[in-house]
């Protein structure tokens, strides 16, 4: 397939999804961005566009609305999908579990059945290690056996998954990659974009980055006593601009090897694990900064240690990261301060 293609992607105003965009845009593919900005706002449109010098096509809508993704496809010869559009809080999908089943599940449905009736065969899966759920095997490969989950959002994604592989059995021609993905940390190197949570954060990189700038009194670190080297939880952080490379991966892996499953799953991570604690010391140790943090209860929905084998991403997308727990820490504080010179 010609580099200039063009891929749909969905939750392109988010996180995760806009990095993928500047990725696509700086290796020469065309983009179609939908988002509904439930999380996100239009304005990372405008980043996109400082960092790649490139206007992206931006569609306002929900994945859940058959009517907008006919418009889109009838408008648009779309050669691919990447699909990141899904409620993502691991907290607010175990208080608001209807929310999250229904959203997460219906929106890759649809989305499916128009792509698949308006003729694109090649779809990209958002998913995450949150699949594997409490398990004690490490590293964690594709093969690792499933362990109980957590949460109804690690539910939702196991069940996006299996509709993929059914989906992928069922209907000629369409050929699936679920990336399995560890902890996004990190912000793009030029500090212009990055990690925008709507309200209080989840995640604990732009938690600690919002206690250092001031914007949050303190960090709470969820659990001390874990059976791990220092009692907190250990996540393997992997930097956004490695995850948004290898989508770009996974997609010209697709649509250039004549012999590719139907169906396919593969771990995007370092291969590393990195306690809250090691991610505190981390953060301080690059941007010279103190941070104030407390001890808090454990949370509901997480589990005590995981991290990826990515053996398997190197063998058949040829990728493997190339950015460290350093330039996660260093190019988020960045973002945090371009956002207070910003507002």
């Amino acid at each position: 397939m010609q580099q200039e293609a063009t891929i749909l992607v969905t939750g392109g105003a988010g996180y995760i999804g806009s990095h993928t965009i500047i990725s696509l845009l700086n290796q020469g593919y065309n983009v179609v961005s939908l988002d509904n900005y439930s999380n996100s706002t239009p304005e990372t449109y405008q980043r996109i566009e400082k960092i790649t010098g490139k206007k992206v096509t931006a569609v306002a809508g929900d994945c859940c609305d058959r009517e907008t993704l006919q418009q889109i496809f009838s408008g648009h010869t779309i050669n691919g999908i990447i699909h990141f559009a899904a409620f993502k809080s691991v907290p607010e999908s175990v208080e608001k579990p209807e929310l999250y089943y229904r959203n997460n599940f219906l929106s890759l449905a649809t989305l499916l059945d128009v792509s698949s009736n308006a003729g694109v065969m090649h779809f990209i899966f958002s998913s995450s290690c949150s699949v594997y759920g409490n398990i004690g095997i490490m590293p964690v490969s594709e093969e690792t056996p499933l362990g109980e989950l957590q949460s109804p959002y690690a539910e939702t994604k196991l069940i996006g998954e299996h509709l993929l592989h059914f989906s992928a059995l069922t209907t000629p021609g369409l050929k699936t990659i679920a990336l399995r993905y560890f902890n996004p940390a990190g912000a793009h190197p030029t500090g212009w974009n990055g990690e925008l949570p709507r309200n209080r954060p989840n995640n604990l990189v732009p938690f600690i980055t919002q206690v250092a700038i001031g914007k949050l009194e303190a960090l709470a670190v969820y659990g001390d006593d874990y059976d791990t080297r220092d009692g907190s939880c250990i996540r393997d952080y992997i930097h956004v601009c490695d995850i948004a490379d290898a989508h770009v991966a996974a997609f010209r892996y697709l649509t250039e090897n004549e012999n590719v499953k139907n169906y396919d799953i593969i771990n995007l991570g370092t291969g590393t694990g990195v306690t809250v604690f090691e991610a505190i010391s981390a953060f301080e140790k690059e941007n010279g900064q103190k941070l104030n943090y407390k001890i808090a209860p454990r949370r509901a929905g997480d589990v005590a240690a995981i991290y990826a084998d990515n053996t398997k991403a190197a063998r058949l997308l040829n990728w493997k990261p190339k950015l460290g727990i350093a330039e996660m820490m260093r190019s988020a504080w960045k973002w945090e301060l371009y956002l207070k010179e910003q507002s």
